[in-house]
């Protein structure tokens, strides 16, 4: 059974089917989806069936307001075999997203944050990877804020979900790094 993490004003939760209609509130709308690298939610049953079928694996929490515990976002590990960028068996990647009214309230970083500090000291990781698609600056800059350090870009690189070609920027940050940032923390 996966964790549930918390920070001073998120928790980040396993998603539940009765997060739909939350989802479908903040997936339909097309300036976060095509961001991300995923379609944006036609329906609720849309967002129910993504709910079942994508969402609810291991490490992948619905990001939620603590006053609330409603889903306003999602951030979620991916190990070896579901990625491209992950190679060995201790490096994992992270991608997240948050509904357009909760942008610039720093959440994500929040969010972001307690996720280093869950690869790093529960899952025992030492690399860290992240990555964001050509134009969406407010990722690159929430990765930079919370210390990953650019990679390299891949060109002319497939996006499945959109059956667009995309450019894409890779960050990481190591195990070490994040223990150098937060000594005396």
């Amino acid at each position: 059974m996966m964790n549930t993490l918390t920070t001073s004003r998120l928790i980040l939760r396993p998603w539940k089917e009765s997060d739909a209609k939350s989802l479908y509130q903040y997936a339909r709308d097309s300036r976060v989806g095509p961001r991300a690298g995923w379609q944006v939610h036609t329906s609720e049953e849309d967002s129910l069936n993504i709910i079942r079928n994508v969402l609810s694996v291991d490490e992948n929490y619905a990001i939620c307001l603590k006053e609330d515990n409603q889903a306003i976002g999602c951030i979620g590990l991916k190990k070896p075999g579901q990625t491209q960028k992950v190679t060995t068996d201790f490096e994992i990647e992270v991608g997240y997203w948050i509904g357009v009214p909760f942008w610039g309230k720093g959440y994500v970083p929040e969010a972001l944050l307690k996720i280093q500090e869950h690869v790093f000291l529960d899952l025992n990781d030492d690399v860290l990877w992240c990555g964001y698609f050509d134009g969406n600056i407010q990722s690159k800059r929430c990765m930079e804020k919370c210390g990953f350090v650019y990679h390299h870009s891949e060109e002319n690189k497939l996006c499945v979900l959109l059956n667009e070609v995309k450019t894409e920027h890779y960050y990481m940050l190591t195990k070490e790094q994040w223990q150098n940032k937060n000594k005396g923390s």
